[in-house]
């Protein structure tokens, strides 16, 4: 019969064993709280509602986004919001990635057939393209709510650029410029609008 001194270090060891033996598995007597994932890294082409976007200074959220098909030529268009300031992030892709930075313009009477000069502010604009989309929304999206709409995007001096949409008779008019995207700081958010409306 053994001691009761051996009988002791025997259940030690055997706790021992069974103790490395589930750590080696992965396992654990104690319920491990679950490490959160790390949140995905946003391009221009991946952001979502409650992204955060920082650009001129501001820290502009994610409300809404748009994406348009005209004939398989997609691009996208994210409603961002910082107070009550609205801008509009264009991306597209052809040969090169181009970022457009709008902001809706007011007080421009344009008919539903848009000239191919406009003048704002002493800057020219000429008509580059036009056309028709069809259009899918995510969030916020104001008034561009229709499935589909005309387009007249028009290039002024320095970058600048100036786009009217036609929703089913409800003209959008915004005015921006071209920017790099290293520009932007993009940040992931919690999915969940900020603003409401």
């Amino acid at each position: 019969m053994l001691p009761l001194i051996w009988i002791g270090i025997i259940a030690i060891a055997i706790v021992a064993v069974i103790l490395v033996m589930r750590q080696a598995q992965g396992k654990s007597l104690s319920p491990r709280k679950a490490t959160p994932a790390l949140p995905m890294q946003r391009t221009v082409f991946t952001l979502q509602v409650g992204d955060i976007v920082q650009y001129e200074g501001a820290d502009w959220v994610v409300e809404g986004q748009l994406t348009y098909n005209s004939q398989g030529y997609v691009w996208l268009e994210y409603l961002l919001q910082d107070a009550d300031q609205i801008r509009w992030l264009s991306v597209e892709e052809d040969d090169q990635v181009e970022i457009c930075w709008l902001k809706p313009l007011a007080g421009l009477e344009i008919s539903r057939t848009p000239p191919q000069q406009i003048t704002v502010a002493n800057v020219v604009f000429q008509l580059e393209e036009s056309g028709t989309a069809q259009m899918t929304h995510l969030g916020a999206t104001l008034n561009r709510q229709a499935q589909h709409c005309r387009y007249f995007d028009y290039s002024g001096a320095d970058h600048q650029i100036l786009s009217v949409e036609d929703w089913d008779g409800d003209i959008e008019i915004t005015i921006g410029h071209k920017i790099r995207p290293s520009a932007l700081l993009l940040l992931p958010g919690d999915g969940r609008h900020v603003y409401d409306g």
